[in-house]
């Protein structure tokens, strides 16, 4: 778990099995949150439910339990934290799918990190 920086606004979850673009995303998020990183669904979930977050980031296809079960999984435990799904499934279906799953937003991958912080901003701003 990475030390808050200074302007820190809150913790936040991120799950995401790639790497690559793991990497640059926790870079960026870092200037803003404190943030845990999970590589899968199961560590995802323990996190989510041992520790309360600002906001949580999931993708949608994640070794172990994906996206979408995580999120039942979280909702289940009735926790309310707002869930940005980012993912590479694009088609209609899946962003309703992972809507009505329990995402309070869905971003496709490739994203912009300005939109990914505002819709971020823009989650917390509603569950304050």
């Amino acid at each position: 778990m990475a030390a808050p920086p200074a302007d820190s606004v809150g913790p936040l979850l991120y799950v995401e099995d790639d790497p690559d673009i793991a990497a640059m995303t926790v870079e960026v998020l870092s200037e803003t949150y404190a943030v845990d990183h999970a590589i899968d669904g199961e560590t995802g979930l323990r996190l989510a439910l041992q520790r309360p977050y600002e906001v949580i980031v999931v993708d949608r296809r994640l070794p172990g339990i994906d996206g979408l079960e995580f999120i039942r999984a979280v909702r289940t435990a009735r926790i309310t934290t707002p869930i940005l799904m980012l993912t590479a499934l694009g088609a209609i279906d899946d962003r309703i799918s992972g809507l009505d799953g329990g995402a309070n937003d869905y971003l496709v991958k490739p994203f912009d990190y300005d939109e990914l912080l505002a819709r971020l901003r823009a989650l917390r701003r509603g569950y304050r």
